[in-house]
Order: C-alpha cells, then sequence, then structure tokens
C-alpha cells in the first residue's frame, strides 16, 4: 500500500502561482536518509512528513527542504499546504510540532492563518559588496537572526531585481529580503527574498520573512493589519496582522496534485 503524497500551491488562490509544496502523512516514523531522498525527487522547496502524536492533540513536521536537504525551522508553507488539503481529507488538527517549536493556526473562510513570533529587524551596517550584489541602492539595511532587510526606492525597483547570486551568497545570513512600499494592487508593500547561499536563488514566498516585514512596514506605514505581495516570479499574497510580539501570516492554497508514493 502506498502513501498519498499531495502538492498544494500555498500564498495563492491560483494554481501554478505561490510556493509549491508538497506533504506526505505517515503513519509512522521513517529514517532521514528516506526523507531527504523524498524530497530530491519531489524537488520542490519543501516537503513535510506528517506523524500524528501519541495522544492525537498534534501532527510532527520531520519537514525538509529539498535544495540542500536541510531541515526547516519555520515550516509556514508545509503547515499552510497541510492545513489546505487538510480539511478535505478530514485528518486536519489547528497544530504541529515543527523544528523550531509548536505552530498553530486557525482557518477563517478561505484563508489559513498562522502564528509566528516576530522577528523584528535592528538597523545595521550595509556589508561590502551588498549593493553591487543586488544592483541598487538601498534606502535602509537591517538585519534579524536570520537575514538582513533591504528597503529600495519603488515598487518597479523590487520587481525589476537581477542580483548577482554568488555576490549575495558569500554574506553570512541565511537570506536577503528586499522590499518597498506598494503602489498597486491594493498591496501596503512588496518583497522578495534571495538566499543562495542556503541554496535557493530566489524563494516564491517565504512567511520567515514576513515575520521580520510585518513589525517593519507597521513602524513605517503606522498600521498593523497588512497585505503583502511577494514579487518572485510565481508571485504570491500574504496577509498580515502584528498583534504584539507576534505575528498573524494569512494565506490561501490551492491543491494542484495528489498522488500514490509506492518507492520505500
Amino acid at each position: 500500500m502506498g502513501l498519498t503524497i499531495t502538492q498544494v500551491d500555498a500564498f495563492t488562490e491560483t494554481p501554478f502561482a505561490g510556493n509549491p509544496a508538497a506533504v506526505c502523512l505517515l503513519p509512522a516514523p521513517r529514517d532521514e536518509g528516506w526523507m531527504q531522498s523524498v524530497a530530491r525527487e519531489m524537488n520542490l522547496s519543501e516537503t513535510a512528513f506528517l506523524v500524528r502524536q501519541a495522544d492525537g492533540s498534534a501532527l510532527r513536521d520531520e519537514g525538509w527542504m529539498q535544495s540542500v536537504a536541510r531541515e526547516m525551522n519555520l515550516s509556514e508553507t508545509a503547515f499552510l499546504v497541510r492545513q489546505a488539503d487538510g480539511f478535505a481529507l478530514r485528518w486536519f488538527t489547528p497544530a504541529v510540532e515543527v523544528k523550531s517549536g509548536l505552530l498553530t493556526g486557525d482557518r477563517a473562510g478561505e484563508w489559513i492563518e498562522l502564528d509566528f513570533p516576530a522577528k523584528r529587524e535592528e538597523p545595521a551596517p550595509a556589508p561590502a559588496g551588498l549593493a553591487e550584489a543586488l544592483g541598487t541602492a538601498a534606502k535602509y539595511v537591517g538585519k534579524n537572526q536570520f537575514d538582513y532587510l533591504v528597503e529600495v526606492d519603488s515598487e518597479e525597483t523590487v520587481r525589476r531585481l537581477a542580483p548577482n547570486h554568488t555576490m549575495l551568497a558569500a554574506l553570512p545570513v541565511r537570506g536577503v529580503i528586499v522590499t518597498s512600499r506598494a503602489d498597486s494592487g491594493g498591496y501596503d508593500f512588496v518583497s522578495r527574498f534571495f538566499a543562495p547561499g542556503s541554496g535557493i536563488a530566489e524563494d516564491p514566498v517565504t512567511g520567515s520573512a514576513h515575520c521580520a516585514l510585518g513589525p517593519f512596514w507597521q513602524a513605517r506605514l503606522g498600521k498593523s493589519d497588512l497585505l503583502a505581495y511577494q514579487a518572485s516570479p510565481r508571485g504570491g499574497i500574504v496577509r498580515v496582522r502584528v498583534v504584539g510580539d507576534r505575528v498573524k501570516l494569512g494565506g490561501k492554497a490551492v491543491t494542484v496534485l495528489r498522488g500514490e508514493l509506492i518507492a520505500s
């Protein structure tokens, strides 16, 4: 008997957009080598392997990033995938234990909202070569425990970026968030996320980056409820609510594929 594996496009309501990820519900834990092999075979940003806890209160997410088979610490896309598909499969529970702790979420109509700690940035000097790597000047540079956050002058600049990934990969961070105020589509801000040093040239939609972007734009725009667009080639929409030291990320998701994993 094979295992059902589902592919869902997260942070979008349009197929073939947003962040593609796979989820596989396991009857029992599997070894890490097998999970890495499946993740490489799926060739997606994330593949989540879910195992129900003994008391039935939550699912454990043994998630893996495909690119370099790194374990996921913030597994927002895989959890959104699991929630979106879980209602139809009737194995939804509102909590998943991920590497960084218990991740919870709620469903509100067509939106699924996930609850994360804020990852506020602090002003930081621009590292050598940042402007050259991005191909544009920065209005502001900040840094948190994961990434540099770079504000640029316009949405057009964000959308037209063609960075030097080799130079970006040399920076001593997970990735670089580039953002500006939005001037189209009813959005509050736009962003892109580059992490070549972590094996991802550009992430389609990055929930964890919005844990920094939410507080950043809250301070600048004077509002706590924000609508964001990640202007990657696939594009994605994130609803952001800043609540104290938490950031609530809302998204929609579309199931695009369901199949049977028969290799063991």
